[in-house]
């Protein structure tokens, strides 16, 4: 769960005990986020996030998950504003899920809906929706965020076997950007793959008709596109002074 719970501090059960006369405000400042240069991305999202973000691979030689570049820097996160609001035009569905969270049982055997409940928009004066029926079970609200966690979910495993394709295929390779603003500073960003065209290239005739017809040549190709979106990561961070974010 040390991923899945990137900004999230104060992790419980939603229960009809302690969250029976709880509400939610809408979440709309991000700041919570703002030390977070990078998130997990589902295989559904590519297409809403080429055109903002590049989209590469994290992880090792045993397994990788896409993520969304956010800043160069470590601990920036370049598309949070100055109020908290977010820069971009597509925010992906990890931040959005936030203060929400599936929790694995300890046996393994089903999920739990959680909350962080340092959730600044959690409050006891009935702003927003509850989260609890006076009856003490789940109510619209609550289970309305259980179905997007639950899709969530579901694409997460699906993004798991596309990303295991491509490790058995061969396609990705270590890759680093390295960038120099017009006063000489110099970052680099490393620890991350991407899609080797050349090695694409190499595959057969059954493999990329494969690969076009489970749709993951789609992706690839998604994927390969955002590439170019490092040039505005570039641009972004050298527009915030090193240490500004806290």
């Amino acid at each position: 769960m040390a991923t899945q719970l990137l900004f999230y501090n104060e992790v419980a059960p939603i229960t009809a005990e302690r969250h029976s006369n709880w509400h939610a405000r809408e979440v709309k400042d991000f700041s919570f986020a703002k030390k977070t240069n990078s998130v997990p991305l589902m295989a559904a999202e590519f297409l809403s996030a080429l055109s903002d973000y590049p989209i590469v691979f994290a992880g090792d030689e045993e397994s990788v998950l896409p993520v969304l570049l956010l800043g160069m820097r470590n601990s920036e996160n370049v598309f949070i504003g100055s109020e908290g609001d977010w820069k971009g035009r597509y925010i992906p569905a990890f931040v959005r899920r936030y203060p929400f969270v599936l929790a694995l049982s300890d046996e393994g055997d089903k999920y739990y809906l959680c909350i962080d409940e340092s959730f600044s928009g959690f409050n006891q004066s009935e702003e927003g929706p509850a989260l609890i029926t006076d009856e003490g079970s789940p109510t619209e609200y609550t289970e309305g965020v259980l179905q997007f966690l639950s899709q969530y979910q579901a694409e997460y495993e699906r993004t798991q076997a596309i990303c295991k394709k491509l490790k058995e295929l061969n396609l990705l390779e270590a890759k680093q950007v390295q960038a120099t603003s017009s006063n000489g500073e110099s970052m680099t960003v490393d620890g991350f793959y991407a899609v080797e065209p050349s090695r694409l290239a190499t595959l057969s005739s059954e493999a990329i008709v494969d690969l076009v017809r489970s749709g993951i040549y789609e992706l690839i190709c998604f994927h390969l596109a955002s590439l170019r979106n490092f040039d505005l990561l570039r641009d972004r961070s050298f527009e915030v002074e090193p240490g500004t974010v806290e």
